[in-house]
């Protein structure tokens, strides 16, 4: 181990000299996929209503605007994993956990630090995604990848501005 934590999806490292895979590993690889969009999916969600939240809670106006931002980046991240998902399969996702409720946290730095570490969490799973995943639809995700980093820097700023 080179000393960074890759959380969960550490089973999926970048090969860059891998051999081709095998008819069955595809299948599998396609099915890893699957099942992380419909996660991202639902994790997209989840986010939403955390930034709807910390939305209510913002300080100032320019918080307010930086998080409504990402809130609706959440938002399109969502259409468009539905609509990569409903491509690949033929089938509309699931809607599972549209009722969810979140936990509110602490405080609002308590929240913000949280959303943090959500986006980057998000940029890893995504990761995974875009190695396996058809060509044709590494620029999406590429996209949403990109924005996960950027919000993360946007509630790094936000985390040190209130600190």
């Amino acid at each position: 181990m080179n000393g960074y934590w890759y959380g969960p999806y550490a089973y999926a490292s970048y090969q860059p000299y891998a051999q081709p895979a095998a008819h069955g590993e595809t299948d599998q690889r396609m099915q890893l996929v699957l099942r992380l969009i419909l996660e991202a999916i639902s994790d997209e969600r989840h986010d939403e209503l955390f930034y709807d939240y910390l939305l209510s809670v913002a300080p100032t106006e320019k918080e307010q605007q930086v998080i409504t931002g990402i809130r609706d980046d959440e938002r399109k991240h969502r259409r468009l994993f539905r609509q990569m998902y409903t491509q690949l399969t033929g089938q509309r996702p699931p809607m599972t956990g549209e009722g969810e409720a979140f936990q509110k946290p602490a405080s609002y730095l308590d929240g913000i630090e949280q959303a943090l570490m959500g986006e980057l969490k998000a940029f890893e799973k995504y990761r995974v995604i875009y190695k396996y995943i058809p060509t044709q639809y590494r620029d999406t995700i590429f996209e949403i990848m990109t924005d996960e980093m950027k919000h993360a820097s946007y509630y790094n700023w936000l985390y040190a501005k209130n600190k």
